[in-house]
């Protein structure tokens, strides 16, 4: 059960919401395309903001645009900001990067009675974007793929002292990558990365280009082309109806404001 007064969660959600403000102007500066993404475009379409009861941002960038802003991040970050990554926090375990901010503090329900060592500021998830050609082996190799990358995750994440196997995944990561085309007519799915095993859906290239803008807590912010498409590939077509208030589940067991 969480510990989070709403008046708490509300002040969370703006500490990240300005991490998304500072991220899009960086993008605007260096010409790089993003979208919101899982969640975050869920409120977007279903509450022209965060779902209520939501506790971060995640986006999406192509991977070209993913690998620069990653050059690029540290020297153009303020101060309120931490960039995430294995290289930057040596003891933080995901493959893909993360905003922290240091304005807030949240302890994940994975987090929960451990001791952590890497930062835990209320967060942005950035997840890179490929574009392959669309073919039922292509299909099952990447079902394949991240199941397996799955597994050697799932063993850092939760085993205290695990065995893992960060070159194995990350040679299955590189896999992935080599399916990547040009984001041309060639190429007809958008996938995420194995840097992201979690979520395995098969987008249409076509409906998630070229973005459209839309509402999110006041402000346009870049999204799909088609956000039924793409939401419905993530959720199934269930994503317009608003869950039962013990399915509404919160990556925070806590968040503390600094």
């Amino acid at each position: 059960m969480s510990n989070i007064s709403q008046n708490t969660l509300r002040k969370a959600q703006l500490i990240i919401l300005d991490m998304l403000i500072e991220f899009d102007a960086i993008c605007k500066k260096h010409n790089l395309s993003y979208w919101l993404d899982s969640g975050t475009l869920l409120g977007a379409v279903r509450y022209q903001g965060f779902i209520p009861w939501d506790d971060d941002i995640d986006l999406s960038m192509p991977v070209e645009d993913y690998k620069k802003f990653k050059d690029i991040a540290s020297s153009e970050l303020s101060d309120s900001i931490f960039f995430q990554t294995k290289e930057s926090d040596k003891n933080f375990k995901f493959d893909y990067i993360k905003l922290r901010s240091n304005k807030a503090d949240i302890v994940e329900f994975h987090e929960k009675d451990r001791d952590i060592q890497y930062h835990q500021g209320v967060f942005v998830d950035i997840f890179p974007m490929l574009s392959i050609d669309n073919t039922p082996k292509n299909q099952a190799f990447y079902s394949d793929t991240l199941e397996k990358i799955r597994s050697f995750s799932s063993i850092s994440l939760h085993t205290p002292n695990g065995i893992d196997s960060p070159d194995k995944r990350q040679a299955l990561i590189n896999e992935l990558d080599y399916l990547h085309k040009e984001w041309g007519s060639n190429t007809s799915k958008i996938i995420y990365g194995g840097e992201m095993p979690d979520v395995s859906a098969w987008f249409d290239l076509g409906k998630v280009l070229p973005l459209k803008k839309l509402e999110f807590e006041g402000i346009e912010f870049p999204v799909p082309n088609d956000c039924h498409h793409y939401l419905t590939e993530i959720y199934t077509s269930n994503y317009t109806k608003t869950p039962p208030k013990e399915k509404r589940k919160t990556h925070a067991f806590n968040i503390e404001i600094n």
